[in-house]
């Protein structure tokens, strides 16, 4: 799944510097799907507080679920989201997307999520195929 980058943000990228809030602006018009659901964690997280927000429904599709996948498994896209948004990001399967803030008191829930025992506590038969 590619981004729509637009002619103006390719020639930047062509003279050498690019400008993040351009193209975190083109990965939200790229990736909506994904955009939306790390938008609304991240407000989850803020209106909510504690250590971390996540998501836990399936995408409802491939194309969505492939915008995740994007998203996540880019470090420029995946580091860009985090700036932009002033979190951390953790991903364990298809659709389990969790914002952390910050704060090095969520330091010891991030190392849990992102474990060996988190990723194999989170598997089931039904995301086999994800």
């Amino acid at each position: 799944m590619s981004l729509d980058v637009s002619p103006a943000l390719l020639e930047q990228a062509e003279r050498g510097e690019v400008d993040e809030a351009a193209f975190v602006d083109c990965v939200r018009t790229s990736l909506p799907y994904a955009w939306d659901m790390i938008s609304s964690l991240v407000a989850k997280l803020r209106v909510d507080g504690g250590d971390f927000a996540d998501n836990q429904t399936p995408p409802p599709d491939e194309q969505a679920r492939g915008q995740l996948l994007r998203a996540l498994a880019s470090d420029a896209i995946r580091g860009a989201l985090e700036r932009h948004f002033g979190v951390r990001l953790a991903f364990q399967n298809c659709h389990r997307v969790a914002v952390f803030p910050l704060d090095p008191s969520a330091d010891e829930r991030l190392a849990k999520f992102t474990s060996i025992r988190g990723q194999l506590l989170n598997q089931s038969p039904e995301l086999r195929d994800c």
